[in-house]
């Protein structure tokens, strides 16, 4: 028996007093003004009962005297079953590795709950023994001293470091071991140009440093030219001008920052609303890939999800063409909430490729919903998550001037030779990536190592062995021998989704990433159905069991 889940959840006076949730479902609308508006409405509706169930969860989960559950997001299916996200503290303090999901029926009971961690929080002391003026010198001193070193090849060298702000202190428990800790942030800028914002977890006692994330995503190519052609755009009539701007799509808006690094850009104008005209010398032309990027992205997890916009609160991201000079990169930063992209070499090569935009703008998805830790396996699975939506966007986009595949980056020729970034069919093939798990997967470059999780989406999608999709010949092979039959790229993107959104955590590993998509396949199709066995297999054939 198939169960389906609502495009949204509706909630009425009545539920939110007692309590639980009623929800109905409707086909999906049109996009309207309010479309973001009654998002936002309906996210804050189901996060204040999860917010009202704060208190008694922690009981129920016998969670210890000093913690507490802070709500982040929640799902609602259309059964009344909800997906509780929570992040926690331990004496006010924020505990990173503490986040968990709990799964609740109708009534409100607990069916079960997915934790980043099981360990007990229980800490010896709240002092510190470094204070912080000192932790946030010594984060500044741990990030510069891999000034002109990279270990991530979508990342040039560190060029300098700016500052560090102020470290605050937090439980970090992310491996198991829970203790006090400092969380800086430290601010530089890359030999490229991008900007750098490093986020550090050092031990407040030794100094230690615990754990390193890059917030700036980023994703390097060397673009052949403007990649959409002629596409349909919304925008904004403002007097006897018009703005690139789309308040149907959360207000989405594309700006100008004239080759500077720095600040939000002017917005994009014009008289008689007909943008660039497909070549470079035109600044509007990249604008016009741009724009397109950020609403194909916003339809597509629309149209496929019933989400809207990135944070699922009908707010549309901002993206800023013409970065410095000669920037060969794009990237997302949540902290701007903006998608970038340079001008690549001789400032003639827009970095502004459709599975470019999908790509980045999916690290924001995650972040506002697993929170994918951007080290070891999960770092893997949040690259995977990217390249598989990226390539998602590409094929509802349908472009002639960029036919879908499952290539990654294969028009802005990042090799010099013609050749993609990755290959989701036999990610070994660019010369580094993982095809299978193995025991030090773990230790590759989280763009390797996401080598996994992008064969298993492809073998879930489309199968094994030879054929040809859309005239481009893929031939993906399993490392067990077997045979698995694919069951389409949308079934295979909707049971991704829902286990990023309802069943995975920051510190989620290969093998959790098998038992989230096996329970999201059997939310959506049922235990059992060829949907689920199929999730089975493709996860087998890639030597996850």
């Amino acid at each position: 028996m198939k169960r389906k889940l609502a495009a949204g959840a509706v909630l009425s006076a009545t539920a939110l007093l007692t309590g639980v949730i009623q929800v109905s479902t409707a086909a999906q609308a049109a996009p309207t003004p309010s479309a973001a508006a009654q998002a936002a409405q309906q996210r804050e509706a189901v996060l204040s009962v999860a917010k009202g169930q704060a208190d008694p969860l922690a009981k129920a989960l016998a969670l210890g005297g000093q913690e507490k559950l802070v709500a982040k997001d929640a799902v609602v299916d259309a059964n009344g079953t909800r997906h509780l996200r929570f992040e926690r503290t331990f004496a006010g303090l924020p505990v990173l590795g503490g986040d968990l999901v709990v799964h609740q029926a109708a009534d409100g009971a607990v069916k079960s709950v997915d934790k980043a961690v099981t360990e007990q929080i229980a800490l010896p002391s709240l002092t510190p023994k470094i204070p912080a003026d000192q932790a946030s010198a010594q984060a500044s001193g741990a990030v510069q001293a891999t000034v002109g070193i990279t270990a991530d090849k979508d990342e040039s060298p560190l060029k300098e470091v700016h500052q560090a702000g102020a470290a605050q202190l937090v439980v970090w428990a992310a491996d198991g071991n829970p203790r006090l800790a400092y969380r800086t942030t430290v601010e530089g800028l890359r030999a490229d140009g991008t900007p750098s914002s490093q986020l550090l977890v050092t031990d407040a006692a030794t100094g230690e440093v615990l754990s390193t994330h890059e917030q700036v995503q980023t994703a390097t190519g060397t673009g052949k030219g403007v990649f959409v052609g002629t596409v349909p755009l919304t925008t904004t009539q403002s007097g006897s001008t018009y703005q690139l701007k789309d308040t149907t799509r959360g207000g989405q808006s594309t700006s100008d920052l004239k080759n500077r690094t720095s600040g939000s850009g002017t917005l994009y104008t014009d008289a008689d609303n007909t943008w660039g005209t497909g070549t470079v010398s035109s600044g509007q032309s990249a604008a016009v890939d741009a724009q397109f990027g950020a609403a194909a992205t916003w339809d597509y997890y629309k149209n496929s999800f019933g989400r809207l916009g990135i944070k699922n609160n009908g707010v549309g991201a901002t993206s800023r063409v013409h970065y410095g000079r000669n920037y060969v990169n794009a990237f997302w930063n949540d902290s701007c909430f903006c998608m970038t992209y340079g001008d690549g070499d001789g400032n003639t090569h827009p970095l502004t490729e459709l599975d470019v935009a999908g790509h980045e703008m999916t690290h924001g998805v995650t972040s506002a919903t697993a929170g994918l830790n951007y080290s070891g396996e999960s770092g893997g699975l949040n690259e995977a998550t990217s390249d598989i939506f990226g390539t998602m966007v590409e094929f509802s986009a349908n472009l002639a001037s960029d036919t879908p595949d499952y290539l990654i980056g294969e028009l802005i020729d990042i090799n010099g030779d013609g050749t993609p970034l990755r290959y989701m069919d036999k990610p070994s093939k660019d010369g580094g990536s993982a095809d299978s798990w193995s025991s030090g997967v773990g230790n590759l470059d989280v763009h390797y190592s996401s080598g996994v999780a992008n064969h298993f989406f492809y073998l879930l999608a489309e199968g094994s062995g030879a054929k040809t999709i859309n005239g481009v010949a893929y031939n993906s092979p399993t490392s067990n021998g077997s045979t698995v039959t694919g069951i389409g790229r949308t079934k295979a993107a909707a049971i991704w989704y829902r286990a990023l959104t309802v069943y995975w955590t920051s510190t989620t590993n290969y093998k959790g990433a098998r038992t989230g998509t096996l329970s999201a396949a059997a939310d959506l199709y049922g235990a059992g159905s060829a949907e689920y066995n199929a999730v089975a297999a493709a996860w087998s054939g890639v030597n996850v069991n």
